[in-house]
């Protein structure tokens, strides 16, 4: 549940209670959450208690009612710590919220959007399949109809939060042949939900397998009452997504170059500090630039997502490149460090592996490139 207090402040006292939160409590606590192997269940209430669940939902359904690029600002806060703490919300944040806000009936947005904003329903996207990575099209998860019921067959895999969601948002093919959308609420019988063994990066929040079999849902489960909607639905909440994604690799790049340049003024070789040798001043240097150049990026997307229509072409360019720089800052921060980035428990190594699944959420990068090139005649008449 949300503190009250959270919901007297302007944006610019909310943002300083997100930034004090991230420095005093996310960012001391990661070695806790790495040791223990999941994110501490007292931090996910603190999460919810300070609001975290609620930054995209309208007041109206009790969220904190910030603009999109109010959102980007906040994630850049936030994400200066593990993004595995990010990962517990983000599907509540981003994926569903958005999709019930847009699309669900008046009785789905009126059950879930209030409780998912306070942190007391958790929600996971079940879109990705064995066949259906980067063509979500090729869903084969079927939902027949039988009589007010649907029956609900297949198999999901890459499901963030899935292990621990109170409803899985599921999409699958209906007898019409098109996909649709359903809630489905992971106690349902013939529901199961399987973590991996191994995880590279987000391993204290590990992504799960869904496999559906027999599973009952009454018809009122079926997102906004129509079938074949489906893929507009999960464009809808993509597109949210991937601009949080993008100042997610902001903020983790962020981290990551304040850590180097840290290690780099302390560090001393050949009785000076590596901060004052040359190649590390190119590193940190091309570091800042490109990522004073990813913030200004998402930010100019987030503002034009706040007058309209998503600018769907240019949240992709930036998640494509807010994304790739999160990974080459990254990579210069590990050099930096030299052994320290490669032996031990320092956050850097740790976020160098979170943030290369950046690039495969939410879009494979040659995915937006491909996209991108093929909508360049258009988007340059």
């Amino acid at each position: 549940m949300i503190d009250p207090h959270i919901r007297t402040l302007d944006f610019e006292a909310y943002r300083q209670v997100i930034r004090n939160f991230t420095d005093n409590e996310l960012i001391p606590r990661e070695n806790e959450m790495v040791a223990a192997g999941e994110v501490p269940a007292d931090l996910v209430k603190r999460m919810a208690e300070v609001g975290l669940f609620a930054i995209t939902l309208p007041t109206s359904v009790g969220g904190l009612g910030w603009t999109i690029e109010q959102q980007v600002l906040l994630t850049f806060e936030f994400t200066r710590s593990s993004a595995v703490y990010r990962s517990r919300f983000s599907t509540s944040i981003g994926l569903a919220s958005q999709i019930l806000l847009e699309y669900g009936t008046d009785a789905q947005r009126e059950k879930y959007l209030p409780a998912m904003a306070a942190g007391d329903c958790v929600m996971a996207f079940a879109l990705t399949e064995v066949q259906a990575g980067s063509d979500a099209s090729a869903v084969l998860t079927t939902a027949m109809r039988v009589g007010d019921e649907y029956v609900i067959d297949g198999e999901k895999r890459y499901i963030t939060n899935a292990a621990w969601a109170d409803v899985l948002l599921v999409f699958a093919r209906t007898e019409d042949g098109e996909i649709s959308s359903f809630l489905v609420d992971r106690d349902t019988p013939g529901v199961e939900t399987r973590l991996p063994e191994l995880m590279n990066g987000h391993a204290e929040g590990p992504v799960a397998e869904i496999s559906l079999r027999g599973v009952r849902v009454s018809s009122d489960r079926l997102i906004g009452g129509v079938t074949g909607k489906g893929m507009k639905h999960a464009m809808r909440g993509i597109n949210q997504a991937r601009t949080h994604v993008a100042a997610t690799a902001v903020g983790q790049a962020t981290r990551m170059l304040t850590e180097a340049m840290q290690y780099a003024e302390k560090r001393e070789q050949f009785g000076q500090p590596l901060a004052e040798f040359g190649a590390v001043q190119s590193m940190l240097g091309r570091s800042y630039a490109e990522l004073e150049a990813g913030r200004a990026m998402i930010l100019d997307c987030a503002r034009e997502f706040d007058l309209g229509a998503p600018p769907r072409h240019r949240i992709s360019a930036a998640k494509l490149y807010c994304t790739e720089m999160a990974s080459e800052v990254g990579d210069r921060a590990v050099q930096v460090l030299g052994g320290v980035g490669i032996v031990g428990d320092h956050a850097v190594p740790r976020m160098w592996r979170d943030v290369r699944a950046l690039r495969i959420y939410e879009g494979a990068s040659q995915i937006h490139e491909r996209n991108l090139a093929r909508a360049l005649p258009s988007i340059l008449a």
